[in-house]
Parts: structure tokens; sequence; C-alpha cells
């Protein structure tokens, strides 16, 4: 029995060793990278689902908004949004939970949100599994997992009923909106005559702005037939340009063109083509942007968030105007007025056309990613390579943002002063947004 102890003691001895060689990880480092593939998937649903503009920034909104809510109850450096966005609740951190993975955690609350609130949002579950399966291959322990995901669902719940409380799911019990009649007013255009998209967009509760009137432009130029007038001479520059386009100007249009809805004459089908929301482009230049600098996860989650939070009150804004104005769509008024066969270069998207909701949000945007990555930022845009077209190279945001507001006159859908006045708009938004998150309660302390 004596001889046998030593033999025993070694069998020990090495099974101790080989477990504390398969000991599992504690946590793994993420990156913004991580981000960008969430944020990718959830453009994907809404690609499937044909996700209208405003809505996916709503979902954007939400999703990015749960995972910084754990950063901010981990890190003492970035704030919390209560106090800061209107009626955000103060969510606590879950004393019960312990031994989880902030990072882990803030990826999956984005997610668990996501599902929730996107129509197809079960399709996630795929790219769910998949992380965690990776996470479980580089060795990250099953109770942080655990941990992790429990967290991420408490805070996904409080963020869900904030959102819940915005009042959108009030808009389907409006009357069907109705098309103004008369003189110059907004209908449905061809080839979809689609019906108006969104049109109570304005009624919701907004993340930052006082009212969704705040930033009101300037009355559109009046429609008219006369010749002399200045909306005739906006309707003549919008045709001559589209008859007169250069090669890259086309290019140009047809990189921002991010229109859901359009669709395709194949003779006797019409064919729906898969495209992303411009809200969604937005977000992949902040991935671009986060990845290039080296941005570390925390950092890359509230850029993230920030942005998101601008489109949407940037969309706020900009629908505010479109159904106040009403304005007629170029292809229409072209129609009556100068060429009853023309045909703009994009297919016209079903709202009204003042403002320009590309300008908005694109300058919203531009000015956030400013603010955090200086004026003269130079990147690869290289988000609609995927749908076929090839990256283009700016040398900052904003010239990024004009391009994308001049976009639309070059395909044929806005009036310059449509495109002019959203860019001042979404000038307005973005600052406001930044000064309201950036500078935290005080902000509000100090109104």
């Amino acid at each position: 029995m004596k001889k046998g102890l030593p033999f025993l003691l070694l069998i020990l001895a090495l099974w101790g060793c080989a477990e504390r060689g398969q000991e599992k990880k504690q946590n793994l480092a993420f990156s913004s990278k991580q981000i960008s593939q969430i944020i990718h998937r959830m453009t994907d649903v809404m690609v499937n689902d044909v996700t209208n503009p405003p809505l996916a920034s709503r979902f954007f909104s939400y999703a990015t908004l749960a995972g910084y809510e754990v950063v901010s109850q981990n890190d003492s450096s970035y704030h919390s949004m209560h106090g800061v966005l209107n009626q955000y609740p103060q969510l606590h951190k879950p004393d019960s939970i312990t031994g989880y993975s902030v990072e882990l955690t803030a990826l999956l609350a984005m997610m668990e949100t996501a599902r929730k609130m996107q129509p197809s949002g079960a399709l996630l579950d795929s790219l769910k599994t998949h992380f965690l399966d990776s996470c479980r291959q580089e060795g990250l322990s099953e109770d942080v997992i655990a941990a992790s995901l429990a967290y991420a669902q408490q805070v996904s719940k409080g963020v869900l009923a904030y959102a819940k409380a915005d009042k959108y799911n009030r808009i389907s019990n409006y009357a069907r909106y109705t098309p103004t009649e008369g003189k110059g007013k907004w209908y449905p255009t061809p080839p979809g005559y689609f019906a108006p998209v969104e049109p109570y967009f304005s009624t919701i509760r907004s993340f930052t702005l006082d009212r969704s009137s705040q930033f009101k432009p300037v009355p559109p130029v009046v429609v008219s037939t006369e010749k002399a007038s200045p909306f005739f001479q906006l309707l003549q520059h919008a045709y001559t340009t589209s008859k007169t386009l250069t090669q890259e100007q086309k290019e140009i249009a047809f990189f921002w063109d991010c229109n859901p809805f359009a669709l395709q004459d194949n003779g006797h089908l019409q064919a729906g083509l898969k495209k992303i929301s411009p809200g969604a482009h937005w977000l992949g230049i902040t991935g671009i942007a986060c990845a290039q600098a080296k941005t570390d996860f925390s950092k890359a989650l509230k850029v993230h968030t920030v942005v998101s939070l601008a489109l949407m009150d940037g969309f706020i804004s900009c629908w505010d105007e479109k159904f106040r104005s009403n304005r007629i769509r170029p292809e229409t008024a072209i129609r009556q007025q100068l060429d009853p066969s023309f045909r703009p270069l994009l297919q016209t998207p079903p709202f009204p056309e003042y403002l320009s909701g590309h300008s908005t949000i694109s300058s919203a945007s531009a000015v956030i990613l400013t603010h955090y990555f200086g004026d003269h930022f130079k990147y690869s845009d290289t988000v609609e390579e995927r749908f076929g077209l090839p990256a283009r190279t700016f040398n900052s945001f904003q010239d990024a943002a004009i391009e994308a507001g001049v976009s639309r006159f070059y395909g044929g859908i806005h009036f310059m002063d449509a495109i002019e006045n959203g860019r001042t708009q979404g000038l307005q938004v973005g600052e406001w947004v930044l000064r309201k998150v950036e500078g935290g309660p005080q902000v509000l302390a100090k109104k």
C-alpha cells in the first residue's frame, strides 16, 4: 500500500497540471471590429426587411445605447445617458451578477436589443451563436459567458422599455396619411407609387431635441409655373443638370443612393433592389474610422452611439419639415412643366422633397465624427463594395457629407435649396447632439 502512494501522488500531480493547463480565461479583448460586425448584421436584417431610413436609425440607436449603458456602468470616465437624453431612465448595475466581461456584455446587450426590436430579429441568432462559440474556442469560461449574457439581458430589458415609451408604436393607430392635394404638393411617384414613408415620425420622442421643429429651416422656394420665378430656375437647373451629368457625377449619385425602396423594371416584372439605408452607410463609415484610428472598444462604442443618436434626431428634424412643406419632387414637376418623358437617374424615394434627408443626416453624422477624429481625417469609404460599387476616398467627413448631399441633386430627386438647407439643419442637429452628450447632465442643468 505504501509502495503505491508515490505513484498515486504522481497521478494527482499530473492531473492537477493538466487542469491548470486547461484553465479557462476570465476575459477576452474585443475591439471596434466586433461592434462593426453587429452593425453589419443588423444592416443585413434591415435589407431583408426593407426597413425604411428613419426606422433604421431607431433600431441602431437603441442597440448601440444598450451597449453603451454597460460601458458607462463599469467605467466612470463614460457618463450615463440618464439626465442627458430625454426621459432616459437611471438603469442600475445589477449587484447580483458578478464575474462578467464588460465588453462581452456590451456586445450581447446590442444583439439582445436588436433582436427584440427588428421584425426579423431572430436572424441575429446565428451571429450570437457564432460569436459565443468563438469566445469558447478562445478559452472563455462558461461562467463568464453566462454572467455576461444575464447582465446583457437585464440592460437590454431596461433599454427596450425606454424604446417602447418613445411612442413609435402609436403611429400604427393614426389615420392613414393622405397626400395633400394642390399645386406643388407631393404625391407618389413611379414606378412603385409607394405610400409616404413614416409621415408621423416627427411625433415620437427624440433623444436630445426640445421639440421636433427646434431646427425648423427657412421655408422652401415657393412652387410656381412662372418662368421668371425662383422655383422655375431651380426646376430648370435640376433638369439641365440631369441631361449633362459626367461619369463621375453619376458614380457619386449611385454611391450614395441608399434607397431601400428601389425597384428595377424588367419589362413585365418589377424587382426590388436590396440596398442599405443612409444611416447604415454612415455607421459603416464610423466603423472604418474607428478601425483606422485604432480606437479602443469603449470609445468606439460611444462614437457609434452618438452617431446613431444624431441620425435619429436628424431624421426627426428632417421629417418634421418634409410633411409640413410637403413639396413636390423634381420628377413630377419636370414632367408637368418641361418634359413629360423625364426620368431621374435615381428612383425617387416615397416621401416629400424638402428637406433632403441625406444632406441632413450626413452633415449631422459628419459633425460627430469630426469631433472625435479631427477635421482632416482621410479615409477610404468601402461600405458599398459589397453592393458592387468601388470605394471612394475622402479627405474629411464634411467632404463626404457635402458629396452625399449633392449626390441627390445629381440623381434628379432633389432641388438645390433642399440640399443646401438640409445641410444647415444637419449641422445644427449634430452640434446640438454633441453639446448634450459631451456636456453630460450639466448641460441640461444650465438650460
